[in-house]
């Protein structure tokens, strides 16, 4: 008999777009390896997830993103429920969907990470908290949503909108200046390098997932020792985290002073998106596997716990 395995996708977060087009696609690849799958649309009623996990399916493909979704939650929900899962675990979820947290982890396993600041909305709209550029983000917000630069005005900041709704805390992080690459790791290894260029030069939530606004290199055409350490950063940016499964990293390479050049780690992303414009799946093609071969490996590396 086929493994029966429910996708859940969808969810209450800013990302519930982005989530349904994932899910979608991997239900797609996983009836066509042979699954027998059942989707699950995610809403604020966590009895009515419960109930259409039961009976209980062979695994559960995690496909959502965002709060309350990749951030221990749900992952929590399906330890006590006794499902396998996909993704990371409930403490490495929580600590990569932690900003600050997970860089502070990052740096002390020796991953460079940019100078940041804590603070509170009030005080970055009172004035400059650092020297400018700089980026503002959310504490704890995937997809790059609500992430701005400030250059030399913070007065024009969404922040200032009355409907934020991304908490009265960000982080305030030092702008790294060159080029936004990116890297998928599988298990224990690391696919490759993706360089970004956006028509801006600010890969933001519309750059992501707005076809035609940002180029996607693979390989990406780097100096053979900074290929490799961007490699090595987010392997070890996985390990450190204690993730499983599929992460992807995102770094800034600083190529505008020394040479060869500085990486910067940004994140670590423990549930990376399955869209056509995501670049997982990209580079995992690359390194010879196909999409169905991807989400195949996923379930059936399914675990529970930590």
């Amino acid at each position: 008999m086929s493994k029966r395995i429910a996708v859940l996708l969808g969810g209450i977060s800013s990302e519930r777009e982005v989530s349904l087009v994932s899910g979608a696609a991997v239900a797609k690849a996983l009836r066509e390896k042979g699954y027998d799958v059942v989707e699950i649309d995610v809403g604020p009623d966590i009895a009515a997830v419960i109930n259409a996990l039961s009976p209980a399916p062979d695994a559960v493909f995690n496909a959502l993103h965002g709060r309350y979704g990749e951030d221990g939650c749900m992952q929590g929900t399906l330890d006590l429920l006794n499902i396998p899962y996909t993704h990371s675990g409930v403490l490495a979820s929580a600590l990569a969907m932690d900003k600050p947290m997970a860089k502070r982890l990052f740096e002390d396993a020796g991953i460079p990470c940019a100078q940041h600041v804590i603070a509170t909305r009030e005080e970055v709209l009172a004035g400059n908290i650092m020297e400018p550029p700089y980026v503002v983000k959310p504490l704890n917000e995937g997809s790059s949503v609500g992430v701005q630069i400030v250059s030399d005005d913070v007065s024009n900041s969404t922040m200032a909108d009355s409907e934020w709704v991304f908490g009265d805390t960000v982080m305030v992080e030092k702008y790294i200046p060159g080029r936004e690459i990116t890297v998928a790791v599988m298990g224990d290894r690391a696919l490759g390098v993706t360089e970004l260029r956006t028509d801006d030069g600010f890969y933001d939530y519309d750059a992501k997932y707005t076809e035609g606004r940002t180029t996607h290199i693979v390989p990406a055409p780097l100096p053979q020792t900074i290929y490799e350490a961007a490699m090595a950063h987010a392997l070890t940016a996985h390990k450190t985290l204690g993730c499983r499964g599929i992460t992807r990293a995102d770094l800034r390479y600083d190529d505008t002073t020394n040479d060869p050049g500085t990486l910067i780690m940004l994140e670590i992303n423990t549930q990376p998106g399955m869209t056509p414009l995501s670049l997982v799946p990209e580079q995992a093609t690359h390194a010879g596997i196909e999409f169905g071969d991807l989400v195949s490996w996923m379930v059936e590396n399914a675990a529970c716990g930590s």
